[in-house]
């Protein structure tokens, strides 16, 4: 649903969701909110960063369906092939995977998440290195749906593994007509699958792109990321970005700080992207094959305004 609505609009379309979103919601949100999460899903939780702050969520995806059901496509379109465009080759990274919509790479689980599977490829499957090492998916809302100046958020358990790269983040709303770094880029959590504990988040732009000055990392206090699910998040306007891991802001990039080095790209809409690279320039192509299949689970992927 594009944003921007009036609030009325916003509210109505809120009151089509199902029963279990609701339970599932406020399972996960009432130890955290202010207001009891009512049948509107009117969320007024307090966030890390502003404590008087009050969001309203206008877009979700909770990932209900039958196990092995495809993507919706009225919120999500699949991103195909091993990424040659321009000249440039692996996403612009150097990744090794082919990305499919098949079943065995991309489907819900039938509990409420989306999996996105990286395998080994099967032998008649050609990339442009030659034989294709690996199959994995790549989803956007891209044409779908841009999340206005807001709160983003995800919650998602990650594999582990050398080589292994998933990641949760946006392109600015005129990608590719606008091309990249111009467009601007908000990385909402990046993993290095040798790192099991640490995620990263970045921010992309004109003067500041690839190795940005504007990236930092977060260390979960204990456990590893592929043990359990995590919430990652961003929240941003036309002043400044921030990042959030399990609800602690770890990072802020303000549009003063942007603006030493080139424009800022934080006034405007994004489309979201889901994505487990494999390979590449991030962490190393994979020593073992023996780390796959792997498995990164996303439980859901919601959109707020402030109220």
């Amino acid at each position: 649903m594009p944003l921007g609505l009036p609030p009325a609009l916003a509210l109505l379309t809120l009151l089509t969701r199902t029963a279990s979103q609701v339970r599932g919601l406020a399972r996960i949100f009432a130890p955290r909110c202010a207001l009891a999460i009512s049948a509107l899903l009117v969320c007024a939780c307090s966030t890390a960063s502003n404590e008087s702050t009050k969001w309203i969520q206008v877009w979700s995806d909770e990932f209900d369906g039958a196990a092995g059901a495809r993507i919706d496509s009225t919120k999500w379109s699949y991103e195909r092939a091993d990424g040659c465009y321009e000249g440039v080759c692996g996403w612009g990274n150097n990744e090794k995977e082919y990305y499919t919509d098949a079943p065995e790479n991309i489907a819900l689980n039938g509990q409420g998440q989306l999996m996105i599977v990286a395998r080994v490829a099967p032998p008649a499957l050609t990339c442009r290195y030659g034989p294709c090492r690996y199959t994995s998916a790549r989803i956007t809302t891209r044409g779908k749906m841009l999340a206005a100046p807001g709160r983003v958020e995800a919650r998602i358990k990650l594999p582990a593994g050398q080589g292994l790269w998933p990641a949760f983040w946006m392109l600015g709303h005129d990608s590719p007509t606008t091309p990249w770094p111009d467009c601007g880029e908000l990385d909402i959590m990046e993993n290095k699958g040798s790192q099991v504990s640490t995620t990263s988040s970045a921010v992309h732009g004109p003067g500041y792109s690839g190795e940005t000055p504007f990236a930092h990392s977060h260390t979960l206090a204990r456990g590893v990321l592929s043990d359990d699910f995590h919430t990652f998040a961003i929240e941003w306007d036309s002043l400044a970005v921030r990042f959030f891991v399990d609800g602690t802001a770890h990072y802020k990039v303000t549009r003063a700080e942007a603006e030493h080095y080139g424009k800022s790209i934080l006034d405007q809409p994004f489309f979201l992207m889901l994505n487990l690279a494999v390979g590449g320039h991030f962490d190393g192509d994979p020593r073992s094959d023996a780390i796959l299949p792997a498995t990164m689970l996303v439980d859901y992927v919601r959109v707020y305004v402030k109220q």
